[in-house]
Order: structure tokens, then sequence, then C-alpha cells
């Protein structure tokens, strides 16, 4: 089938610019971000000497949600990523459910990520910082895609070359000590699964690929293919760090670090390292931040013009082509975010919301027909289970918050279609 022109697909339409290098590159912006500088502690204190299995775990479900998320993009190419799936497949409620689920956990996300920048920049100003930086990365997103995806190349490309230099610092090192990478039970499978929630949270950057479905080039070629790509290259890259960071701390110190990339760096002897890890871990963060507030906008646009959002941001700007007015509100929500509230909290969230949403997909594929390019049946059955079982395994707080706000969607979701139902 040949794709519409921009002019033939209507004034809201976006532009398809996007190849698989760029897809592929704003999947990794998202996955290769913060989350590896900050995630493998809380992991290890979930499950001891069973971190890698926690991850071997949380990868197996990135990968059914992966595959599920690709076929459903290649089939439904526009933006909103799971929200229009569900709703194509589902029904209104579960894409409504899904979008709500994204844009409220991914808000919570960015702040997070903006606070993490300014941590890292200037530690007595990190508010300020988390600010300025939301305001630039925002400006970037409005003056188009291309732009944003020229930026996450530069990104992922230093933060690449800074775990490259941190792997080989630890594995080298005479600290390194084989021993403590022996896989143990750790805490029980409760540890285990804890600690593969909390590492699906930094695997969970596909998604971007699936959300900019509206402007890839080809995308029921590109999409299937950039996804598994960059989850494959963000899993390798994870593996060959935790290997080298459990080498150096072993999962006790692991467990013990605010930092556990710069502590493996000093406890390699490479001391010289340890700024560059820390801008390292800024930079990872800007990139995270950049690709979640592109997803984000665009999952506010797809629900927008259902109006399950004000219609207003459904705006597409005639120039840049993109959903403009949603950026800036969802900018405007993360500045504010950033600048007033601690969201340490929300993070659990976040988690929470992040596989909810990937349960909903997976119901999704398990719809599709084999002319639809369904998976094979094991893969959206492993995934709908494993997102569950991951959400429910986080700690507690994270999911009864989660669920109450997922509820507090859902009765706003009610009483709108009430009041639809009540108008003559």
């Amino acid at each position: 089938m040949v794709e519409p022109t921009d002019a033939a697909a209507g004034p809201d339409a976006l532009r398809r610019r996007l190849g698989v290098t760029d897809a592929v590159v704003i999947g990794l912006g998202s996955m290769i971000g913060a989350g590896i500088f900050a995630a493998l502690a809380p992991a290890a204190r979930a499950a001891g000497s069973g971190l890698l299995v926690g991850l071997a775990l949380a990868a197996v479900v990135a990968f059914c949600n992966a595959t599920s998320s690709a076929r459903l993009a290649a089939r439904y190419p526009a933006s909103g990523g799971t929200y229009v799936y569900g709703r194509e497949r589902l029904g209104d409620f579960w894409g409504y459910l899904a979008g709500w689920a994204f844009v409220v956990g991914k808000t919570a996300s960015c702040a997070a990520m903006a606070l993490t920048v300014g941590a890292y920049v200037w530690p007595g100003q990190a508010q300020a910082v988390a600010v300025a930086a939301v305001v630039a990365l925002t400006a970037v997103n409005y003056a188009g895609v291309q732009k944003s995806a020229l930026l996450t190349r530069v990104i992922v490309a230093v933060v690449l070359a800074v775990l490259a230099a941190v792997a080989v610092a630890a594995s080298t090192s005479p600290a390194a000590d084989a021993a403590r990478l022996a896989l143990g039970s750790g805490t029980g499978p409760a540890g285990l699964l804890q600690a593969a929630g909390l590492l699906f949270f930094a695997f969970a950057g596909y998604a971007r690929i699936a959300t900019l479905g509206e402007e890839v080039r080809d995308p029921a070629r590109t999409i299937p293919r950039a996804v598994p790509i960059a989850l494959g290259i963000a899993l390798v890259v994870y593996v060959l760090v935790a290997l080298a960071v459990l080498a150096v701390l072993g999962p006790q110190g692991l467990a013990d670090s605010t930092a556990p990339l710069s502590d493996a760096v000093r406890a390699a002897g490479a001391d010289g390292l340890v700024p560059v890890v820390r801008a390292g871990a800024a930079v990872a963060a800007l990139g995270s931040l950049l690709a979640l507030i592109l997803g984000v906008s665009r999952t506010t646009l797809a629900m927008a013009r259902d109006r399950h959002l004000p219609h207003a941001l459904a705006a597409v700007h005639p120039r840049f082509r993109v959903p403009h007015r949603a950026e800036l509100a969802v900018g405007g929500v993360v500045a504010v975010l950033a600048a007033t509230a601690d969201l340490r909290g929300a993070i659990g969230f976040s988690s929470f919301g992040v596989l909810v949403y990937y349960a909903v997909a997976n119901a999704s594929a398990w719809t599709l027909t084999p002319a639809e390019g369904r998976p094979p049946r094991v893969v959206p059955v492993l995934g709908l289970v494993g997102c569950l079982v991951l959400a429910f395994a986080l700690p507690a707080s994270s999911v009864v918050s989660g669920a109450a706000v997922l509820a507090a969607g859902a009765a706003a979701y009610g009483t709108r279609k009430a009041a639809e139902r009540r108008r003559p």
C-alpha cells in the first residue's frame, strides 16, 4: 500500500520522516538512559545475588511486549501506541485506560528524569536545572521530530561510550572477582519478581517507537524491525554493565550503593572516570527526558483527537508538523512538577502504570488474526501474565497508589460517558 503524502493526509497529519535507524536510536535513547545508572541498586536490594535472574525475567517480559507492540504498530501506524491498539482491538475503555496509564505514569517519569539531570549537574540547584532541562528539550521537540532524532543520536553515542568505559574498567580491574557473579536465590521468588519489575522500567523505552507510528516511513516494515533491534542492543548493554559492576562491588555492595556505576569505577581504581560517569548519567537522563516528552505528547495528541483530553491539544503545527500544543502542555506540567515535587515515590507508580499499559498491548495482540500479522500465541499470553505478575510484585505502596490513580481515570471516563448519554 502506498502511503499518503503529507498534503493528502490532511492538515492534522504528522509528517513521516523517521527511518529504521532513527526509530532504533529513539528507542535506545529511552532505554539506555538514567535507568542503567539508578535501577541496578534497588534491584540488587530486592534480589540480592539473584539480580541477573531478575534482569533475565524483565528481558523476557520486555521481549514479549516488544513483539506484541511491533505487530500492532505495523497494523495501526498512528500516534498513540497502545491507546490506539486497545481502542481498536478491545474497545474504547481499554484504549483509554492504557492511554491514561501511559500519560500519567510517564509524566511522572519525565519529572523524575529532569530531577536526575539536576542532581548530577548541580546538586544544590537540582530543581532549577530540572526546569531548565524541561524547557530546553520541549523547545527541541517543538522544532520537529527530526531534530529530536538527531540530538538523540548524539546522546546515545555519548552514553554508550561512558558505559563501555565503565564495563572495561570494572571487568579488567584487579578488584573484579568472578565468584561474585554466582547466581543465588537472593531474597526468594518475591525478591526476584520485584527486581524484575524495577528493571523492567529501564527496558520500557521501546514504546516510544510505537507511539511515533504516524511519523515513521513505511511503518509496516520499519517498526517491526526497529523494536527488536533496539531492545536487543539495550539488553546486551545492560547485561555487560551488570556483570562488570557485580564483579567489582558484589551483590551487597551494589545494593548499598547510591551511585553504583561511579562506585564501581572508583572501586576499580579508575577514579578519573568518576566525573565522566557523572556527566554520562546527566546526559543519559537528558536522553530519556527527550524521548519521554516526545512519547507522552503523541499519546496526548491521540487522546485529544478522541476528546478524552481537551480537543485543543490535538492541533498540529502547520510548519513543523508536530503536536505543538500537546508538547507545550506536557512540558508545562512536567516543569511544574520538577519545580515543586519530590517524585521518588511516583517512580513506583510509573512502573505500575507502564506494566498495565503493556498488559493491554498484549491483550490487544492476542486478538490479531494470522492475516493481520499475529505473533505466536505464546508471546502475548506470556507478556500479559508477566506484566500482571510484575505489576503486583512491586512494593505495596506502588501498587496501591497506581491502582488508585488508574481508578480515578476510569471514574472520569465513566462520568464523561454518562454525560454523553444524557445529551439530547
